[in-house]
Formats: structure tokens, C-alpha cells, sequence
């Protein structure tokens, strides 16, 4: 056995595409690897800025040898008087084996082709260049007068089987045993002997390939210089991950920055630190921002002292801006902003943000009303009139990340109250997929009625997503609204809200039904894939979804829940059979008629309907506080009567009102064993 290496290295690649990138690079060799049958017995994917590798441990010398069996035609047309006929003759020979090796077995001939494997050397020319043309990338780039398209121009390649060089071409690059060393420390080309000494050569020459490792590495020096400056580093997992890829070689330095920028909001001085300079804020123990920065290098300790002092040069000069806007921004009332953000277009043909706004508080009054809410309803007003106005602040139209951040500061500087002032900030949340979600009731309200008009106006323009196309963030804002929802346990009903969203924005009526549907079933697909996600089956969820008139996306995801128990259980197989043979023959009823005992006939159906109205009481105050695993616990009971009702009963009876009555009645079952989902969905 041996070790396969395939370096590809670039130009530097962009630091927050990294991790995808490398676990799609990792599904892809284990894919190619395993259709060309090379045996292996681990795949490590490693990156860096400059370079993309995989390294495969345990690969065999000799590919593994295959069996394939084929099926063809029944004997007594392959054979004829003990020979074989043209049809034989003819699916022999398209099978590539001798018409005598062919094999009988159940009255048909079956091709039997013995493969064996060829040297993994030969392969893996082929399966190294299908692993380099078939990298996705979210973007791609041609260069030179190439036609080839990667994500950053090629510069070298490496491809070794232990010692052995593989080759593999592309533009004008050609596999050897050559990397390069550190940009800075090590800019030559470095020989790796062998697959084996690949880690180790690149970090004799300043270059920690191992991306895990180097994390480490990162996240231990600031932890340990942070100490040293008598503070504590604050590490955001998101800064840390895209620092690690933006270096080969880590080394933290330490800077300062003046005293005087402290009095800014905490917001004010993170940002530029770490949205726009990459760098970690430093708190002291009880948790206070210190005037101090830490910054990781891409090389080593020489001039140290000159790079602290650069990047310090740089930070002032952002946090002098901020200053500077602050200041400006501070010199009126973030309300007194609210005619400025009518010159701030929302969408096109869709007015301003005034207009948004406006359209905020009065979707949220509805909100307020239709959700029996205690908050009051002025503080909410107040909230969606003020969220937008600091779009047009001169700290948000510089450091756009701060929208909500600046106005929750800057109306708690006015003296609006804490919940207004957090609604502000908490409408936008999530901003990004595993961000916090909203915590006060203001902000979540707020946020369901700011992602609902978003979706709504963006769809009544006709740009809803497509395929990977989602420039407005509409499926983060739909899985927003259903995280809110189910976190927070409201029961809202979505097509409610919808249709309220779509009135305020003046959608024509003749699209209005469309236009409703559109939206809600994008919401729903949104809504399916989170229960997937959690593991719920998807027979349990076409269940509880096949009602498209339930639209409470809480209410939903407890019957999800429960009926997805239950299906698991012992007693869902003899209910389910049950409300399978209900649900067919009760479609056959072409009256919405009330069953009447007078027609019936038959002890059975008797019995089943004195069951059914036994339940109907039990069930209705089970649903109504959505204990769905109790209502299903009971509806057992319907198994005998329901079975011994077909036993019994001929439900198409020559009397038409005979017929029709038990049709009634098998509706009224239909209704009852579907309380939680249409069972009849369920896959048993």
C-alpha cells in the first residue's frame, strides 16, 4: 500500500469559500477513487490560501477486480434444440463473452464478466485530472487564452504515489514532485521526496498545511497573547475561520489603538476591527472592551514591531471615521431620520423605505391582534416606525453591518424604551444561517412582518428564486420566520399574514390568488426541508402538509412530531391499514350529507358510528391544545369497529340512500383518523 498526494496550487484563493470548498473536494476524490475501484482506506482533504491537496492513506497497487452480472432472455428463446439461438448468439456478443460461458439460472441466461484490475498507477492519471476539472466552485475564472475555468489561476501541480509522479496536465501546468514554500519565509520551489513527507517538508519551509492544525495553532497564540496583555481574546468562530485561511505561516501581534475611541458604542469600534480589518477585540476579565487589537500575520516574527504599527495606523483611521460619524449621526433624533429614508428605494415599482415602514405598522397591528399579543401595541408601532431609520445614519451608510446595531443605540440614546430599542436591532435576526434568533416579542413580531413584506414584494416583481439564484435572501428570510415561529411557539397562521402582506403592498386581485399560493408553497418547501433536516420522516410529513389549508407552521411541526412517534410505534400499522381502506372508499362519496341512524342496517355500523361519536368528544379538547400524541394514543380504538365494519357491511348498497349513508359515515371516520395527518400517506 501506499500514499497518493494531488496538490493543486493557485493563486490565493478567497478565505470564506475554504470550507466548503474542501469538503466538496473530499466527496469528489472519495467518488472518483471509488468508481474507478482503487482501493483506499482514508481520504484527507488540506488547504491553504495558495493551495488545495488530498491525501489518500492505504491506497492499494492494483485496482480491485470486478464481477458483473447481466440478465437476458428467458432459455427457451436463448436455446433451441440444445443450441443457441441468434438471440443468444446476439446478447453474448454485446456482452463481451463467449456464447458457451453463458450461465442459466431461473429459466434465463445471465452474462457472467470477470474483470481484473489493472495497476493503480494507470488509473490515477485520470481519475487525479477528473478530481481537477470537476471542483465546484461558486464562481469560476478563465485566464491567458485558456479555456480551462477554476476558481483562481493554476500555478503548479504535485501528484505522487508514494514516490512515483502521477501525470496529470492542464493549461499549461504539469504534475512533478515540486511545491512552493511560504510566500514570504520560502518563496522556492521545495521537492517532496515522497506522498509521506508532504506535511512535513511544506512545514520545514513555513507553511502548516493542515488547516485543523493551524486553527489550533491560531487560536492558542491570541488566546496565550491576550493573557499577556492582561485581557481576554474574544473569538467569534466565523473571524477565526476565515483568518486561518487567509495565512500559511501564523503569527498574533498585538496593537493599540486611543483611549478616546472607548467612548464610542462597543458596535462602533468591533466593527471596523473585525468586519473590515479581521481582527479580535480584547476584553479585560469583567468583560470591558480594552484599547487593544490582535491581528494574525501570514509569515514570522522579523519587523514584528513595524507590522503592529501599520495595522494600527489603519484601525485609527476607521475608528476616526466612525468618530467622526457618530457625532454627525448624534446630532438628531433617529426619528428625526424618518423622512430622510424616503430617499432610499426599497425595490423597483415598490416605493421607499417610508413606505415600507409605513406598511410595518400596519402589518404588526394585525399581527398584535390576530396573535392576542401583550406587548404594547404602541411600543410595537413605534418599533417598525423607527427599524428603518438608520439606514440613512452616516455610521450605517459607511459600515453597512451595523443597520439595527446603530439604531438600537441610538434610540436607547434617545430614551426609547429597552424593547423598542431591541426590536430595532432584533428584526433582522437571523442575519445569517446559525445567527441568534429574536429573544423579546417586539423583535420577533417585527421580524415576521419585515420577512414576510420582503418575500411578498419581491415575488409580486416576479423574482422569485431560482434554482441557486437567491440575490434577495428569501429562503434565509422564509427559514427565518419558521425558526421564529417554532422557537418561540407561536401559532400564527402563514396565509393570514400572507394575504395581509399582499393587500397592504396592492397587488392586483386578478394575481392575488396566484400570487398567495406562489408564496405559501415556498414557505411550506422551506418548512419540509427543516423536518427533514430534523430527521422526521417524509411520509410523516406529506401527512401532516397534505391539508393546504393549514397554514400554522407551529401547529404543524407538533403534529410532525408527534405523528412521527407514533408511526414508530406498535400501534400504527393495524390504524393506519384501517384509514387507508376509509380514505379510499369514503372519496366515492359524492354528498356532504349527515350520517342519519334511521338507514342503518347493520349491527356494525351501528356500533362503528357510536364509536365515533365517543371519540369525536375525546378528541376535539385533545387537539384544541394540541396534544396530538394523546389523540392518536386513542384513535386505537376505532381498529375493531372499523374492520369489523367492512367484515360486515356491503358499503355500495343497491339503495342509493343506504349507500350514500354509510358513505356519510366512513367521511365521518375519514375526519376522525386524520385529526393529526392523513394517514393514509404513511408508508408501512
Amino acid at each position: 500500500m501506499k500514499k497518493l498526494l494531488f496538490e493543486i496550487g493557485t493563486e490565493e484563493l478567497p478565505a470564506n469559500y475554504m470550507p466548503n470548498i474542501l469538503k466538496d473536494l473530499k466527496e469528489l476524490a472519495l467518488k472518483k477513487l471509488r468508481d474507478a475501484r482503487v482501493p483506499f482506506t482514508d481520504v484527507t482533504v488540506l488547504g491553504t490560501p495558495r493551495r488545495l491537496a488530498v491525501l489518500v492513506d492505504g491506497v492499494e497497487e492494483t485496482q480491485a477486480d470486478s464481477t458483473e452480472e447481466f440478465k437476458g432472455p428467458a432459455v427457451n428463446i436463448a436455446f433451441k434444440d440444445g443450441e443457441p439461438t441468434k438471440a443468444a448468439q446476439g446478447f453474448a456478443r454485446g456482452k463481451g463473452v463467449d456464447v458457451k460461458d453463458l450461465v442459466v439460472r431461473d429459466n434465463y441466461i445471465y452474462a457472467v464478466k470477470h474483470t481484473q484490475g489493472q495497476p493503480t498507477a494507470a488509473l490515477l492519471p485520470h481519475v487525479l485530472q477528473e478530481i481537477l476539472t470537476n471542483i465546484p466552485f461558486p464562481n469560476h475564472m478563465r485566464w491567458a487564452d485558456f479555456d480551462f475555468r477554476f476558481l483562481r489561476p493554476l500555478h503548479w501541480l504535485v501528484a505522487l504515489f508514494g514516490s512515483e509522479i502521477i501525470p496529470v496536465s492542464i493549461t499549461d501546468v504539469t504534475s512533478d514532485r515540486f511545491t512552493m514554500g511560504h510566500r514570504f519565509l520560502s518563496n522556492r520551489k521545495v521537492e517532496i521526496p515522497a506522498a509521506d513527507d508532504y506535511e512535513k517538508v511544506l512545514e520545514e519551509n513555513f507553511v502548516i498545511v493542515d488547516q485543523d492544525k493551524r486553527r489550533e495553532m491560531i487560536r492558542q497564540q491570541i488566546t496565550e497573547l491576550a493573557r499577556e496583555e492582561g485581557g481576554e481574546v474574544e473569538i467569534a468562530p466565523d473571524l477565526l475561520e476565515e483568518v486561518n485561511y487567509l495565512v500559511e505561516y501564523p503569527t498574533p501581534l498585538c496593537g493599540k489603538f486611543e483611549e478616546k475611541y472607548l467612548a464610542l458604542p462597543e458596535a462602533a469600534i468591533i466593527t471596523p476591527m473585525r468586519d473590515h480589518q479581521r481582527y479580535f477585540p480584547v476584553r479585560s476579565k469583567d468583560g470591558k472592551l480594552l484599547n487593544k487589537f490582535i491581528a494574525v500575520r501570514n509569515g514570522g516574527k522579523a519587523f514584528l514591531e513595524n507590522v503592529t504599527h501599520g495595522n494600527e495606523r489603519v484601525l485609527r483611521a476607521r475608528l476616526s471615521d466612525a468618530e467622526f460619524f457618530f457625532n454627525e449621526d448624534r446630532k438628531q433624533k433617529l426619528a428625526d431620520y424618518e423622512d430622510k429614508i424616503k430617499t432610499v428605494v426599497f425595490q423597483e415599482g415598490l416605493g421607499n423605505m417610508y413606505d415600507k415602514s409605513q406598511r410595518l405598522m400596519q402589518l404588526v397591528e394585525m399581527l398584535h391582534f390576530g396573535l392576542q399579543s401583550r406587548v404594547p401595541l404602541d411600543d410595537l408601532k413605534r418599533a417598525a416606525r423607527l427599524c428603518k431609520c438608520d439606514l440613512v445614519t452616516g455610521m450605517v451608510t459607511e459600515f453597512t453591518e451595523l443597520q439595527g446595531v446603530m439604531g438600537r443605540e441610538y434610540a436607547r440614546l434617545d430614551g426609547e424604551k429597552a424593547d423598542v430599542c431591541e426590536g430595532i436591532f432584533e428584526h433582522y435576526l437571523p442575519r445569517f444561517a446559525g445567527d441568534v434568533l429574536p429573544q423579546t416579542e417586539i423583535g420577533r413580531i417585527l421580524g415576521i412582518a419585515d420577512k414576510v413584506d420582503n418575500i411578498v414584494a419581491t415575488f409580486s416583481r416576479g423574482k422569485a428564486p431560482t434554482g441557486s439564484q437567491d440575490p434577495f435572501a428569501l429562503r434565509r428570510q422564509a427559514l427565518g420566520i419558521i425558526n421564529i415561529l417554532l422557537e418561540s411557539k407561536m401559532k400564527m397562521d402563514m396565509a393570514k399574514v400572507t394575504g395581509a402582506a399582499i393587500l397592504l403592498l396592492q397587488v392586483p386581485m386578478d394575481k392575488v390568488k396566484d400570487l398567495a399560493k406562489q408564496i405559501l408553497d415556498f414557505i411550506r418547501l422551506r418548512f419540509r426541508n427543516l423536518l427533514l433536516d430534523q430527521k422526521i420522516r417524509y411520509d410523516v410529513i406529506d401527512a401532516v402538509l397534505a391539508d393546504e389549508r393549514k397554514n400554522d407552521l407551529y401547529d404543524l411541526y407538533l403534529r410532525a412530531q408527534a405523528l412521527n412517534e407514533y408511526v414508530n410505534g406498535d400501534k400504527a400499522a393495524d390504524m393506519i391499514q384501517a384509514a387507508t381502506r376509509v380514505n379510499n372508499l369514503s372519496s366515492k362519496a359524492e354528498l356532504d350529507a349527515p350520517v342519519s341512524e334511521a338507514l342503518f342496517k347493520e349491527q356494525a355500523e351501528k356500533d362503528l358510528y357510536a364509536v365515533v361519536q365517543k371519540l369525536d368528544k375525546e378528541i376535539i379538547p385533545l387537539t384544541v391544545r394540541c396534544d396530538y400524541a394523546g389523540a392518536l394514543d386513542i384513535l386505537s380504538e376505532l381498529n375493531a369497529p372499523v374492520n369489523k365494519f367492512f367484515d360486515d357491511v356491503m358499503v355500495m348498497d343497491k339503495d342509493e340512500a343506504v349507500k350514500n349513508n354509510r358513505l356519510s359515515l366512513l367521511c365521518l371516520v375519514k375526519d376522525l383518523v386524520n385529526c393529526v395527518g392523513d394517514l393514509s400517506k404513511i408508508v408501512m
